[in-house]
């Protein structure tokens, strides 16, 4: 018998996910995006979410550039 891991996902992760790529979609189109944000407040809404944070950088492994002064 095969187990699969399965990793947490974020609430309302696909919602985000979607809504963060048609916007950066070229050529942008404003009323999928729209409709995508509506569909994010939807699962905001219904999972009852306060607020987001994102993921320190130390802990996905990944880095940061630099930033300039």
């Amino acid at each position: 018998m095969e187990t699969e891991a399965t990793t947490p996902r974020p609430v309302c992760a696909q919602e985000a996910l979607g809504l963060l790529n048609c916007a950066a979609e070229n050529p942008y189109d404003r009323e999928k995006c729209l409709s995508l944000l509506d569909a994010l407040r939807v699962c905001i809404r219904q999972k009852r979410v306060k607020k987001f944070s994102l993921a320190e950088a130390s802990s996905t492994g990944t880095t940061e550039a630099p930033k300039s002064k």
